[in-house]
C-alpha cells in the first residue's frame, strides 16, 4: 500500500467520535456493542518519525534520545537526532522468523545509563522443527550488541507458527516480566510444569525470585507469576500503582484487559467469552470459581497487540488512560481510566487502514506508534499546531 505519512508530513487529524460504552459484569467491565458520540474529541498532528520497516514490533527509548525498533524478521535498528539509521545493529542472535514468529520485543534495563544492557525477546529453534520464547540481553555500544547472553528460555516448544508472547517489562523493583503465550494448544495455559500461556517474573539476570507464587510448588515451573493467559502482546506498568496489567488475544471474541496479580488463574481455555475459529464452542463457560475476570473483553474481536498509559503532559485530557492497538479492526482504542476501572472507550486513526503493533508514551510526553506492515512506520502523535 502507499505510504500514507512522507517522512517529515504532518497531517492534522481529529480524534474520532466513536465512544464505546461498557458495563457491569460480576464487579468488573466488559464490552457492550451501543455507541454514542464523543463529545471530548482531541485534535492531534501524526508526525512520521521513521518509515521503511519491516513489521516493527517492539520500541524502546534510550536516555540519550536513541530510539530502539525490532523488526519481526530479526533486525535491530536505531533511530538518532530523528533518523533512521541505515544499519541494522551487529551481534544479534539467530531468530526463526516465521508466521508469527521473529524478533519481538525490546526493552533497556532500569539502569541502562550505568551498564547499557538491552533485554530482546524471540522465537528460538530448539531442534526437532520446535520453536520456543526466549530472552537474551546484550551491552549496547552504540551499533551492535556485546556480551550478548540468555537469560530466559520457555519451556513451551512446539511447532513454529503462533502465540509466542512476547513482552517485556520491569517494574519499580526491577523484576523482568515476559509474557509467553499457548502456542496455540490451549490446553497447556492450564498446565503449571508448562510456560506455555503463563507470564514469568525474574530478576533481571533470569534468577527466580524467591517470593515467586509457585517456588515451593515441586508440581510448577518457579518462574511462572500468573498463568491461564492464551496469548498476551500487550504489557504496561501502571504509572501510579506499580502494577502490572496486560492485554491478550481471545480467539474469535475474548479480547482481554487484565490486572495481573501473582499466582492467579486468568482461566484460558476453561473460561472465555469468544468461540474457536471454526465457529465451535471451546467452553460453555465465561466464569469459574478460582478463575479471574477480565477488566474489560473485546466481542467480537478487535485483536489486540501492544499498549501503554499515557504519562505525557502534552495531552492532558489523556493523562493516565490505556491506549491498546488493535490489528484486526486497524485502530487505537483510547481506554479511559478510573482507577483500576475503565469507564468507556474511544477509537482513533480508524481511517488510516493499518494494523498498529505497539504503542508507547515516550520520554519526549509524545504517543508514539509502530504500524504493522511492510513498510512499516513509527508514527508520533502531536498535539496540532504544535504544544
Amino acid at each position: 500500500m502507499p505510504n500514507p505519512f512522507p517522512q517529515h508530513r504532518l497531517l492534522t487529524l481529529l480524534a474520532l467520535p466513536a465512544l464505546f460504552m461498557v458495563v457491569g459484569c460480576n464487579d468488573n467491565l466488559a464490552q457492550a456493542d451501543d455507541a454514542r458520540p464523543d463529545d471530548g474529541s482531541v485534535a492531534f498532528e501524526v508526525v512520521t518519525v521513521a518509515d521503511g520497516l519491516e513489521h516493527p514490533w517492539g520500541i524502546a527509548f534510550l536516555p540519550q534520545g536513541e530510539i530502539l525498533v525490532t523488526e519481526r524478521p530479526g533486525r535491530l535498528r536505531v533511530i538518532r537526532d530523528g533518523e533512521l539509521d541505515p544499519e541494522p545493529v551487529g551481534g544479534m542472535p539467530e531468530v526463526h522468523a516465521r508466521s508469527q514468529g521473529g524478533l519481538l520485543d525490546v526493552e533497556p534495563h532500569p539502569d541502562f545509563e550505568s551498564n547499557g544492557l538491552v533485554y530482546l525477546s524471540y522465537s528460538r529453534e530448539v531442534g526437532g522443527g520446535q520453536t520456543t520464547t526466549a530472552v537474551i540481553r546484550g551491552h549496547f555500544d552504540g551499533s551492535r550488541l556485546t556480551g550478548v547472553e540468555d537469560v530466559f528460555e520457555a519451556d513451551a516448544a512446539a511447532g513454529p507458527g503462533r502465540h509466542y508472547g512476547s513482552r517485556i517489562n520491569f517494574d519499580w523493583d526491577g523484576y523482568m516480566y515476559v509474557t509467553v503465550g499457548d502456542r496455540g494448544q490451549m490446553h497447556r495455559a492450564q498446565e503449571l510444569s508448562d510456560h506455555a500461556g503463563t507470564t514469568i517474573r525474574l530478576h533481571d539476570d533470569g534468577r527466580v525470585p524467591d517470593d515467586n507464587p509457585f517456588v515451593d510448588d515441586p508440581d510448577a515451573l518457579p518462574e511462572i507469576y500468573t498463568y491461564g493467559n492464551r496469548n498476551a502482546q500487550g504489557m504496561a506498568i501502571h504509572p501510579q500503582t506499580g502494577q502490572v496489567w496486560q492485554n491478550e488475544h481471545g480467539p474469535r471474541g475474548g479480547d482481554e484487559l487484565n490486572l495481573m496479580e501473582a499466582g492467579l488463574n486468568y482461566g484460558w481455555p476453561e473460561i472465555t467469552h469468544g468461540i474457536d475459529y471454526d465457529g465451535s464452542q471451546i467452553t460453555p463457560d465465561t466464569a469459574r470459581p478460582g478463575m479471574e475476570q477480565p477488566v474489560v473483553h473485546w466481542t467480537p474481536s478487535i485483536a489486540v497487540s501492544g499498549m501503554d498509559f499515557y504519562t505525557g503532559d502534552h495531552f492532558p485530557e489523556w493523562h493516565g488512560d490505556i491506549f491498546v492497538g488493535a490489528l484486526r479492526q486497524q485502530h487505537i482504542r483510547r481506554l479511559e481510566m478510573d482507577g483500576d476501572q475503565v469507564t468507556s472507550q474511544q477509537t482513533l486513526l480508524t481511517d488510516l487502514g493499518v494494523r498498529f503493533r505497539e504503542i508507547a508514551t515516550g520520554p519526549d510526553g509524545y504517543l508514539y506508534l509502530l504500524t504493522d506492515e511492510s513498510p512499516g512506520q513509527v508514527l508520533r502523535l502531536e498535539p496540532a499546531g504544535g504544544g
